[in-house]
Order: structure tokens, then sequence, then C-alpha cells
């Protein structure tokens, strides 16, 4: 019993070794709350579903120290958005701004929705013509009238 509970604690102290250091607190809180202002507006570039803010990617902590730089030297969000955007392109943005290069961005889920939903009901309404019973002809008729009388009369 002794072993195993020895075997835990310095499992547990080996696997506490690998434990991340934490980042430095800010210099200035000032800088820090609009830094995370911006990047809530941007996108990490490697989760791509999260802002860069939320994002613990090592590109997204680059990302997050250039912009904490660029506040430093005293640029504006705009200036920020608009170096980062020029470096990365539009998709740094978590909202993207609508131009001819983000239409699809913008209605490539709208109009792949609508595709196919039109391909659906062509596919039912053709499904639905095929299923439809043909006409019989005369000699067509009489034998399967003469079937079903048939299978009236008991064994």
């Amino acid at each position: 019993m002794k072993t195993w509970i020895a075997l835990i604690l310095a499992l547990q102290c080996a696997f506490s070794s690998y434990a991340g250091e934490a980042p430095p607190l800010a210099e200035d809180p000032v800088v820090e709350q609009r830094l995370m202002v911006i990047s809530e507006e941007l996108r990490c570039l490697v989760c791509q579903n999260e802002t860069l803010a939320a994002s613990r990617a090592e590109l997204a902590q680059d990302l997050r120290r250039e912009v904490r730089n660029l506040i430093k030297e005293g640029k504006s969000d705009a200036q920020i958005k608009e170096f980062l955007v020029s470096r990365y392109g539009d998709f740094v943005l978590y909202r993207p701004p609508f131009n001819l290069k983000t239409f699809m961005l913008w209605f490539g889920p709208f109009i792949l929705l609508i595709a196919g939903v039109v391909m659906l009901v062509r596919l039912v309404r053709g499904n639905l013509r095929s299923a439809a019973p043909a006409a019989l002809d005369p000699e067509q008729r009489k034998k399967a009238q003469s079937l079903l009388k048939d299978t009236d009369t008991p064994s």
C-alpha cells in the first residue's frame, strides 16, 4: 500500500513539473485592457473559431505581443487592425468587411443551403414522378382484372 501512495505522489510531482509558466502580469493595465478589446475583434489564425484573446496557440501569443508593442508605440486601434490585415488578410478580422473578396465568407453558407434545398426538392419530385403508376393498355388491364378475380375466389 505504501508503494502505491509513493508512486502516486511521485507521478503527481512529475506531472506538476510539466505545468507551463504563467504569463507575466501586465506592466500597464491600460495597455492590457486595450489589448483585450482589440484582440476580441481579431481571429486566431491557428484555431480559426476563437478570438485572439481566447486562444492559447503560440501564434496567438505572438500576435498579442505584437499588438501590445503597437499599442505601446501609440498606434490607434484602426492602425493596428490595418497593419494585421495588410500582413494576414481580411481573415484575421473576426467580422471581416463586406467586399468582393469576402463575398463568399458572408453569403457562402446561405448559397450552399439554398442549393441543397433546391437539389432535395428536385430529387424528391423526380422520385415521385418515377413512382407514379403508368397507364395500362387494355390487354394488361384484362390480365390484371383476371388475376384479381382469381384471388377473390376462396380456395
